[in-house]
């Protein structure tokens, strides 16, 4: 739903893989110079209780952001304490719904 919602605003990018793969993703993005512009653990859901996850980062890549880096390494962190869940089919649509509103794309510029 994100990757329709933002794509004539974001270059999105969409990984069917799970929530921990995509921060280990967007850390690899961290580590080329990228800067996250969201909160990779934004919104009160826990990884373990959504299959989606959306993280916004800077379109080009500039000098390493420690900070960046630091939130990421955190998030992953935090992510590997919580057990993979499967999801029932019935609750992806919820879910993708507020994943999407989870990024506000004023805020991000």
């Amino acid at each position: 739903m994100a990757k329709d919602r933002f794509a004539d605003i974001f270059e999105v990018e969409y990984h069917n893989i799970s929530y921990h793969n995509i921060l280990i993703l967007v850390r690899d993005y961290i580590h080329k110079g990228h800067m996250l512009l969201t909160h990779p653990l934004s919104g009160s859901v826990k990884p373990n209780e959504t299959p989606f996850k959306s993280v916004v980062i800077s379109a080009h890549p500039h000098t390493l952001d420690f900070q960046s880096l630091t939130i990421i390494d955190e998030s992953i962190a935090c992510c590997k304490r919580f057990a993979d869940r499967k999801i029932p089919n019935s609750a992806r649509a919820d879910f993708m719904e507020i994943d999407c509103s989870l990024i506000n794309p004023k805020e991000v510029f």
